[in-house]
């Protein structure tokens, strides 16, 4: 199925009252392990990259980073029979923008979250001009989460749940395709001293209000078997917590069709890769390293598939 857009699988998801899981990738085997998953599972496929993944990607050239994920996935997409999507995670900086939307990214997300209100629309406004000119679907942030977004710190103090009445402004004015308000996650591997508390009734309000897909963002479960996996070979994932299942299918119920996920597929790349290295140590072919830690990070790709609900979907 040719490589598309990703309003085109949104819209399908908000139609159908599903969600689709956003993959974040560093890397070949993690291409790998979501375009199985995907396959395995017949779902609709989400791809994602950070600013950072593209500058790594790159070794520094931000368009040349750009343009090899482009190829790579498309390269997949192109001869498999499910609908396959590029995303770039949190832009915050122009030039990423720029270069994702060059090289051909299925759709741009630009996070301007950490300005007032005005600023994000006006700010965003202007990308959603230069992205709908070449057929790219933008999506933005209201409110503020807190945690780490790609190294970068995000203080508690800043955090702010999205107003609804302020949503519905932001999404006529702006034109944006899909958004992600906050109500009450946060990024990372640590995120919450207690109990996971979503404001739903803030969630139902904006859907119904906006009618346009929504976005979670700092959704990672934190699974605690591949958390004593990684423990058992020597990692130190002590005090990770994250958005329990039952809550992140709670979300979907009140509108939310694409969830975002990179802290579950990391800890469970490196879980397998400890497993790995522990039992193979005369082993040096790295090929053979990445083998079980694909397998791992597949695996909870379709456990997560089938709780989105987007699972036979493609």
């Amino acid at each position: 199925m040719p490589y598309v857009n990703t309003k085109d699988i949104l819209e399908k998801a908000s139609e159908g009252f599903y969600a689709v899981p956003a993959l974040n990738i560093n890397n070949l085997e993690f291409l790998q392990a979501i375009i199985e998953a995907g396959l395995e599972e017949s779902a609709p496929v989400i791809i994602e990259t950070s600013e950072g993944a593209i500058k790594y990607a790159g070794n520094g050239n931000i368009m040349r980073g750009a343009k090899l994920f482009v190829d790579m996935v498309r390269e997949y997409a192109d001869t498999i029979d499910i609908p396959v999507a590029l995303h770039l995670d949190h832009g915050k900086h122009f030039e990423y923008i720029i270069a994702a939307i060059k090289a051909g990214y299925s759709s741009v997300m630009i996070d301007a979250s950490e300005h007032n209100f005005e600023e994000n629309l006006s700010i965003t406004k202007k990308v959603v001009e230069i992205a709908h000119s070449v057929n790219v679907s933008v999506e933005a942030e209201l409110g503020r989460l807190v945690g780490i977004e790609d190294n970068v710190v995000v203080a508690a103090h800043e955090a702010a749940l999205v107003d609804p009445d302020e949503a519905v402004e932001f999404v006529e004015k702006t034109g944006v395709d899909f958004l992600a308000p906050a109500i009450g996650t946060s990024h990372g591997a640590f995120k919450f001293k207690g109990e996971a508390r979503l404001d739903f009734d803030r969630l139902k309000k904006v859907k119904e209000r906006t009618g346009i897909p929504l976005v979670l963002h700092g959704a990672s479960s934190v699974p605690q078997d591949i958390v004593e996996l990684a423990e058992k070979f020597g990692a130190d994932f002590k005090g990770a917590k994250g958005v329990p299942s039952e809550i992140l299918k709670e979300t979907v119920k009140y509108g939310i069709n694409k969830v975002n996920t990179d802290t579950d597929l990391r800890m469970a790349f490196i879980a397998g890769l400890r497993e790995f290295l522990a039992g193979n140590p005369t082993e040096f072919d790295p090929r053979k390293y990445f083998k079980v830690p694909k397998e791992y990070v597949k695996g909870l790709i379709k456990e997560r598939m089938r709780l989105l609900g987007c699972s036979n979907k493609a």
